[in-house]
């Protein structure tokens, strides 16, 4: 804990990460060996394109899908993904969006499953529909979605039907392929932080995903600024289509065969919506050296060592006067075992919201989970943590919470 990190040279205060991977703190600890192969590819030059085919071909390996693509993270998986459902290979489309004049621009969504994330949608020029009711939470036994309600919501006007996968969604996504495929619309499947387990990676196409995403700089532990595309060939070349750059002469673009048919194009079209948010070579090659040891680690053991340490984490607090730590197995919302910190603030020496604040200010700051707070909530998830730092969030939590705040 004392050593000097980068940020406490460049004067910047350095974070704790007791919340897991959490994009604005850094998302994950980036693999040594994505580390090393990133320096290396930095020395040298490819063509971009030449790397996203053999991106591609591993991608479709590991997914079981018929191409793959690297994104400059989830996000802008899901941009891309909903631009080439709505562009598909037409140039003219492709140069148009966002302007979706004259296009079919409808994405339906069942309404549980609209977040914040699903401005990508947007930003490449699609309209949601949501579909669907919040009636699960009065309790009544009633689901939220009915299959017929998507399916109804289908017209001429539907590019895409957007999934957001979690143990909570529903209907289940077979049966969401299943409608869309009587109608040939594609589903995208937004699975960013769905890893692990590796079987996640083939589960959403065997299920009759069109486009899945995932994060590159989550579980897999690459480069954040990585995501993955896998699915259906047409679509992922129309994605290549709209990202790589496309500032070239007619007579000498020859852009890998494995990626993109010129045949089925007259000329080289525009450049694409998808061109600011480029991924350099570097992060293409950390982002498939990391995926590669992602396959090989040994997820059951990572598992067990989380979980132990949530189990030292409920021990340690569970002993504090206004404070109910409980074990949250994962599988929710988080692949790691966490803990979750209910404060009671009539007897605890600071709120939920006050802890967190507190921690924040601190050098270095400790980051908590904050999703809670409504319900006078702290989370503490163990899979960022390193030893020295478990110990050290234990002890400030339990300092803040044992000893007034004033």
């Amino acid at each position: 804990m004392s050593e000097k990190t980068v940020y406490d040279e460049l004067g910047v205060p350095s974070v704790i990460n007791a919340s897991g991977t959490k994009t604005r703190i850094g998302g994950s600890r980036i693999r040594p060996e994505a580390v090393e192969a990133m320096g290396r590819a930095a020395t040298e030059f490819v063509r971009l394109s030449d790397l996203q085919a053999k991106a591609s071909e591993r991608i479709a390996t590991v997914t079981g899908s018929q191409a793959g693509y690297v994104t400059c993270g989830a996000d802008a998986g899901l941009l891309l993904a909903a631009a080439a459902t709505l562009a598909g290979d037409d140039p003219a489309a492709m140069d148009q969006l966002p302007d979706t004049d004259g296009i079919p621009d409808e994405i339906i969504m069942p309404r549980t499953h609209r977040t914040g994330y699903d401005h990508a949608f947007r930003g490449a020029g699609a309209t949601i529909v949501d579909v669907g009711t919040n009636d699960r939470v009065l309790g009544t036994g009633s689901t939220a979605v009915e299959p017929w309600e998507i399916e109804r919501a289908i017209t001429e006007q539907t590019a895409a039907i957007g999934y957001v996968q979690k143990p909570y969604t529903e209907p289940a996504l077979s049966t969401v392929t299943d409608i869309a495929s009587a109608y040939d619309v594609p589903v995208i499947v937004d699975a960013a932080a769905e890893l692990p387990p590796t079987e996640n990676l083939s589960r959403f196409i065997e299920d009759g995903a069109d486009l899945v995403v995932f994060s590159g700089g989550k579980a897999i532990r690459g480069p954040q600024t990585t995501g993955i595309v896998a699915g259906r060939r047409d679509l992922v070349e129309s994605i290549a289509l709209q990202h790589l750059d496309m500032h070239a002469a007619g007579e000498v673009w020859q852009p890998p065969a494995a990626l993109v048919d010129i045949d089925r194009f007259d000329g080289v079209p525009r450049q694409g919506i998808g061109r600011p948010l480029k991924v350099g070579k570097e992060e293409l090659v950390g982002l498939l050296v990391a995926l590669e040891s992602f396959l090989e680690d040994d997820h059951d053991a990572a598992h067990d060592r989380w979980r132990r340490d949530a189990e030292r984490i409920v021990s340690a607090l569970e002993s504090v006067h206004g404070v109910d730590p409980t074990l949250d197995g994962g599988g929710d919302v988080s692949v790691a075992p966490a803990v979750a910190v209910h404060v009671d603030t009539a007897v605890a020496a600071c709120s939920a919201t006050e802890l967190v604040r507190t921690l924040r200010a601190e050098s270095p700051r400790v980051f908590v989970g904050a999703d809670r707070l409504d319900e006078d909530v702290v989370t503490i998830n163990p899979m960022c943590l390193e030893e020295s730092e478990l110990d050290h969030v234990i002890e400030r939590v339990s300092s803040h919470l044992t000893t007034s705040q004033e």
